[in-house]
């Protein structure tokens, strides 16, 4: 087959058959076909797109590019989740161990954050100790041992991703429905499971802004899923603020704790629950999701889950007395608060904004060899919809950069007040 000629015919806006697409990526793999040619390839993917048979194809050849594990020697149903990204989504860091606590088999390869978005790796090296880069033994042996392990991708899973991933970072070609379906699903396919539940984000923080580009996205994965023979159910959830109130590394692990131990309730709690819920389903620990739900809550109530994620901490090499007493951390250097300008109520969060002046504070990276501020962040006191005065406590910006003024003016700017309480936005906008 000729690169020149399969180029020409996405370009064209025709349908590749899957030996021209094997053809195409395995000769990226090997080195025959250069850069260059693989850039343009994607670009043309970009424009022209590919039908969901095209986006199989794609998925399969990823897929098989390294090892797919096989976890049928383990006794139980076997559940990931996937989310698409946010500021302040620490929800893996909770429902893994729920869904582990109940009885389901949790093999979960997270990534790190990029931009304005946060990384579940990071999060959980925030604390001390603690590994994610286990190799494929280790990540076996830990889920045989306590039914759950998080770890990041490694160089056996889906090795062309991670090669086609990098190149398109810096083509401009990130934001492809069927490359990023390709891209998550020969990850989530090769940990071997039998049942994915996916949270698609939308809003102002999420990767897709609108409704419609969501549930784009979220059929075509849940698609992709099934065709693999994955049971799979999606949601698609609002990312039009911040998810919960602590934004930032080590502060998202501090919030998963106190959900853990039944001491925050708030719309996070209400979404990992409903998460966790679904993959107790899909595990089989539960006839149904609202089943799912209620064994979430009482694994909860009776620290089952918060014991669980002892358990995962101390078997990826973590410092347990961190989970076990919070207040060990060490503190930002600074800790400034954000006051409110005016009385009424707070109208809107630009999630998006607040995400990158995290980056700033150092909670974030834009590239993936910046090095991240553990205690970096956000605490919020108060979020869409709630009442203030002028002198209220909006949050407190945390950091070891002394920029008050700098840091508060760019907060405040992410902020919209009105006089009036707004309308409640659901946290849930449907599910597929």
């Amino acid at each position: 087959m000729n690169p020149v000629e399969i180029i020409i015919k996405k370009r064209n806006g025709m349908t590749l058959s899957t030996e021209e697409i094997e053809f195409f990526v395995n000769g990226y793999i090997k080195g025959s076909i250069p850069d260059y040619q693989m850039s343009s390839f994607l670009m043309s993917i970009y424009f022209k797109g590919m039908t969901q048979e095209e986006t199989v194809a794609l998925t399969k050849v990823m897929l098989y590019s390294g090892d797919v594990l096989d976890l049928s020697y383990i006794n139980g149903l076997k559940v990931d989740k996937h989310s698409t990204g946010g500021v302040g989504d620490k929800t893996s860091l909770v429902i893994a161990p729920i869904a582990a606590a109940a009885g389901v088999i949790v093999p979960m390869i997270s990534g790190r954050g990029l931009g304005h978005t946060g990384g579940t790796l990071d999060k959980l090296e925030s604390i001390p100790g603690f590994k994610t880069n286990l190799s494929k033994e280790q990540f076996l042996k830990t889920i045989e041992k306590i039914g759950v392990c998080l770890i990041g991708q490694t160089n056996e899973i889906a090795p062309a991703d991670k090669k086609i991933y990098a190149l398109r970072d810096v083509t401009g070609t990130v934001e492809s429905i069927p490359l990023i379906c390709a891209s998550i699903m020969s990850k989530k396919l090769a940990e071997g499971i039998n049942g994915l539940v996916l949270d698609v984000k939308t809003g102002s923080g999420a990767f897709m802004k609108t409704l419609k580009d969501s549930e784009n996205l979220a059929k075509n994965l849940k698609y992709i899923s099934e065709a693999f023979g994955v049971k799979t159910i999606a949601y698609i959830t609002n990312m039009n603020q911040p998810l919960g109130n602590y934004v930032g590394n080590w502060l998202e692990v501090l919030e998963s704790i106190k959900i853990l131990r039944n001491q925050v309730n708030n719309e996070l709690t209400e979404l990992c629950h409903l998460l966790a819920g679904t993959m107790i389903y899909l595990g089989g620990k539960s006839s149904t999701v609202e089943d799912g739900i209620i064994l979430s809550k009482k694994l909860i109530e009776n620290g089952k889950a918060y014991q669980k994620f002892l358990e995962i901490t101390e078997n990826q090499s973590g410092d347990v007395s961190f989970i076990e007493n919070p207040s060990k951390y060490p503190e930002p250097k600074f800790k400034f608060e954000v006051k409110s300008p005016r009385d009424g109520f707070i109208s809107k969060i630009n999630s998006f904004e607040i995400g990158m002046l995290g980056i700033e504070l150092g909670a974030g990276r834009m590239k993936i060899t910046d090095i991240i501020d553990p205690k970096a962040g956000f605490v919020f006191f108060k979020k869409v919809g709630d009442e203030i005065k002028t002198g209220d406590v909006i949050a407190e910006i945390r950091t070891d950069i002394d920029n008050e003024n700098y840091f508060i003016k760019k907060f405040l700017n992410a902020i919209e007040f009105s006089g009036f309480k707004p309308e409640t936005e659901p946290l849930v906008y449907k599910s597929i």
